[in-house]
């Protein structure tokens, strides 16, 4: 099954017509015609079998046939994850965590940060790809860039996890993490969280954890971490 990306389609429509970009995708590049079967998300859940009707290159219009709305899973995560120096280190995460379960994402300027800016547009654009390669009708949320700081002051959630290389005691993560339970987790940038941060992590209840026996890259942790609570998940 193909899955395409409507975050306009309303759950109760009986009708949709694509925007000139999808529309010329489904017309010319994978060439679609009228009475093919296409499936639908709109990002919330909702999946949708639709005939083609119309198909234009500048407005391929279908009729919807079904709509079913799918189940969230039994968890939320929330991955907080400094921007790697090198760019598309971090688009890989997004897509490989997006492949594997996350519902939430921010990017987090940490001390030790080497990466201050980040291209916001083209990491939705990496998330919707890898949410309709995995045939995954929930759009995982990209939050706005924040700081280290900031970012503690603000989150809540029924499990608080930070993962760093200092040598001070630590929990291991695939026994610390309680399944059907919300959950975030910290990933520091190349340099590590600063001692600081990790003070105020602590100070604010995160519990810090341990990913491997290993040192990671922070790509590599992050989708460890993602891995590791979908498994205890599933």
């Amino acid at each position: 099954m193909q899955l395409f990306y409507a975050p306009k389609l309303e759950n109760n429509a009986q009708q949709f017509t694509f925007d000139k970009e999808e529309s010329k995708h489904i017309s010319k590049v994978l060439r679609k015609k009228e009475g093919d079967i296409l499936h639908i998300t709109n990002g919330k859940g909702w999946l949708f079998e639709s005939e083609i009707i119309n198909a234009d290159q500048k407005n391929c219009m279908v009729n919807i046939v079904n709509a079913t709305q799918k189940p969230r899973k039994s968890y939320s995560l929330h991955m907080a994850v400094a921007p790697t120096k090198m760019n598309d280190r971090y688009e890989w995460f997004l897509e490989k965590a997006t492949e594997i379960g996350i519902d939430e994402i921010t990017p987090i300027f940490c001390d030790h940060s080497e990466r201050k800016t980040i291209k916001p547009e083209r990491y939705e654009k990496i998330l919707q790809s890898a949410m309709k390669q995995s045939l995954n009708c929930y759009a995982p949320k990209l939050n706005e860039a924040v700081s280290f700081n900031d970012f503690i002051k603000e989150s809540k959630s029924d499990q608080l996890f930070i993962a760093h290389c200092e040598e001070q005691e630590k929990q291991v993560l695939k026994t610390s993490i309680k399944p059907n339970t919300p959950a975030i987790i910290l990933i520091g940038p190349e340099g590590d969280f600063s001692v600081s941060e990790i003070q105020t992590a602590l100070d604010n209840g995160y519990t810090p954890v341990s990913l491997s026996n290993n040192r990671l890259r922070t790509e590599t942790a992050a989708i460890v971490a993602c891995h590791i609570v979908s498994i205890i998940n599933n």
